[in-house]
């Protein structure tokens, strides 16, 4: 499940440090918080892979944590997106260290990776 998305040029952020170094810097940042959820994670992966193998604008570094498994990176990223409570799998784009764009599970549940990568694509061209 972590190499759907680091086969595909995903860098993993694993520490709290790797975290806010990536956040803050200058540009956009997209964050796909992994997690085991069959169904839900089933369909952001490929959505995200998607949003990002069909645009013409994308972010300047696409990153991954894995829920339940990168916990002190999970944790620190949860800090960044604030006020939304917890959620994986989830899906936040990140433009001068700033939140603009995030998806939540149960905006994800349900739903097919057509729909997700619809979503962030609008959301690439509005920011990226």
């Amino acid at each position: 499940m972590k190499a759907e998305l680091t086969d595909n040029g995903f860098d993993e952020m694993v520490t709290p440090d790797e975290v806010d170094t990536t956040i803050k810097a200058a540009g956009t940042t997209l964050v796909m918080i992994n997690s085991v959820c069959g169904c839900s994670a089933g369909s952001a992966r490929p959505g995200v892979l998607m949003a990002v193998s069909n645009t013409e604008k994308r972010p300047d570094r696409l990153t991954t944590s894995f829920a339940g498994f990168d916990v002190d990176a999970v944790k620190k990223l949860r800090e960044h997106l604030l006020p939304y409570p917890p959620s994986s799998p989830a899906i936040a784009l990140f433009k001068d260290g700033q939140l603009v764009h995030f998806i939540e599970r149960h905006q994800i549940e349900g739903r097919p990776a057509q729909a997700i990568a619809h979503n962030l694509i609008a959301a690439f061209n509005h920011y990226c």
